[in-house]
Order: structure tokens, then sequence, then C-alpha cells
């Protein structure tokens, strides 16, 4: 065949490829109901710098970030399906899959836990809190394990305090600052707006206890049925951490929380230097079986039956490590 005349066939045939390839449909944008507490905070920067910079839509996954009142209640909402994704405190998908709730753990995010315990301003040490009232996320909230593993060590035990209970930081900060409570567990940066008004700092977990915090969430059947929008939406994560531990973005980094939350920008850049300071996002993607036993060992005493960590995983998951 003339070399001329192959030429042209090849052309053609690509041409017909290219117009074939253009005509087929995109695929759809896979839609994920995100649940979390409260509302937008510190502990969501990665999942609204991934929104804002527009990481998600990239990778093909609209995100829509839905508020709960609760751990617990994002959990529910997870079993049941209405959401297919979200986080919370360990406890609770840990206590919820001990149950035989359909959800697993996909990622772990915040692998210190960021709290602060702020008390009145007479008081000026944990010791002081014997015969106070102290609030704390619920009553089988995460917080209280951080909770006794501050006031064991200084001579508190169950009865010699009282607690109280609100799902968000918010709500623990309004409390303290009403004069409602003598102490609070608070999140960055209300344990900030606490010390500078005058309310003791009474000390941070981390100083007292370094298992993980917070886990990222699924709903099991949703998440074996869609591996490639779940993958999509871990990655895209997974580049706003790294973003966001970038120095050179920390005002952008700052700005995002604060649109979203209508902070300052003074108070987040204070937080922003506190959570890269404890080193509070995981980086890597990484599930550690050992850190996450540590925080089921916390539960032990609620177990009647056996628990094993693999049982908080998705089967095969390669993020799962030792």
């Amino acid at each position: 065949m003339n070399s001329s005349i192959s030429k042209q066939i090849g052309k053609w045939l690509l041409a017909a490829a290219l117009c074939l390839l253009a005509a087929l449909p995109a695929r759809a944008e896979e839609s994920v109901a995100y649940g979390s507490v409260g509302g937008p905070s510190a502990a969501l920067w990665p999942l609204l710098i991934a929104q804002t910079k527009g990481l998600f839509t990239a990778s093909g996954v609209k995100v829509e970030v839905i508020y709960a009142p609760s751990s617990a209640a994002v959990q529910q909402q997870l079993a049941a399906g209405s959401m297919q994704m979200g986080d919370g405190g360990l406890n609770d998908p840990i206590r919820a899959i001990y149950e035989g709730a359909p959800i697993a753990l996909v990622r772990l995010e915040g692998q210190v836990p960021p709290y602060a315990l702020n008390g009145k301003p007479q008081i000026k040490s944990i010791k002081e809190l014997r015969g106070k009232t102290i609030m704390i996320g619920g009553a089988k909230d995460i917080t209280l394990t951080y909770l006794k593993a501050m006031l064991e060590p200084n001579g508190l035990k169950d009865g010699d305090y009282d607690l109280t209970y609100a799902g968000s930081t918010i709500a623990r900060f309004s409390a303290l600052q009403s004069g409602a409570v003598d102490a609070a567990m608070l999140f960055p940066p209300f344990n900030f707006h606490a010390a500078a008004a005058g309310f003791s700092d009474l000390g941070l977990v981390y100083e007292y206890m370094k298992l993980p915090f917070l886990g990222m969430v699924a709903n099991r059947p949703w998440a074996l049925q869609h591996k490639q929008a779940l993958a999509e939406f871990l990655d895209a994560y997974g580049k706003a951490v790294a973003w966001y531990e970038d120095p050179k973005n920390r005002a952008e980094a700052a700005k995002i929380l604060v649109d979203a939350s209508h902070q300052t920008q003074a108070d987040t850049e204070q937080s922003y230097d506190f959570y890269r300071k404890i080193g509070f996002f995981e980086p890597k993607g990484e599930i550690s079986r050992k850190k996450i036993q540590g925080v089921i060992d916390t539960l032990k005493s609620e177990f009647t039956r056996p628990f094993s960590v693999d049982q908080m995983f998705l089967p095969g998951d390669p993020h799962v490590v030792d």
C-alpha cells in the first residue's frame, strides 16, 4: 500500500477514535454526604481545604457536610445509610462496630488529642476540681476517656466530681463563660479564648495521653459498592493534609477556616500553630492497628464478648498497617 495512503488512513482512524472518546459520557460526579459534629471547626480543616481548593471536584467527588449534635449521632446516621461518610471521636465508631453497626474506619484524622481542660479563674489545679461540675461531650464520649486520663493521676476518681454534657465545644465554652459549670473540656481555639478571658488552663490532654482522637468512618455497604469514590475522596483529603502542612500556606489555610467558622484570623492562626506543633493531622493515610487497639483497650470494661481490632476496617484495606 502506498505510504501516503497508509498515513491518510492512520489519520482517519485516529480522528474516528477521538470522536468516539468525545462522544462517551463523562463519569458522573459522585455525591458524598459527610457527617460531623456541631459546625465547622479546626478538626475539619483538611476537608474544608479540599472543598475550597477544588480538590474534591478534581477527583470527581461532590461533598456535602452535614452537622449533627454529637459524634454518636453521626455514627447512627452512618449506620442507617443517610450519610455515606463522617467522622467521630474513636470511642463512638468502636462502640457502634462492636454492636454490629455496618460502618468501617477508613482513615485516621486526628492522631493525638487536641483538647484542653479549662476552669473557672479561682480553680488553679486539677485537684481543686473535687466536688465541682465538669462539662464534657457525653456520657460515653471520648472526652470522658480524656478527662479520666487527666483526673486519675491527680487523685480524683468517679464520684469525686459531677459531670454534665454538651456535644459541641461551642456549647461547653458557653456554659463555662456563663458560670453554669466549673470546668469544661475545650477544643482550639476555644481553650485560647478561655485562657485570654481569665479562665484557668488546667492542662492539655496530649500531655497525659497520646492515643488517636478522631477517625473518618464510612457506611460499609456504600464503601464496598463505591470503592472508586471512596479512593478519590481519600486521595483528595490526603492532598489537602499535605497542603495544610506546608508552612507557606499558613495564612490561606487560616482564612479558609475563618470563612467557614467566622472565627478571627488571629485565633485561627494560633490554632494552626498549635495543631502543627502537636502533629494533629495524620499525614500518610495509614491506620495503625496498634493505635486503634490502644483505644479499644480503654473501653474493654464495657465489652462482654471478644472484639477484634480488624472488625474496625474494610476487608483488605491497604491503608491498615501494624
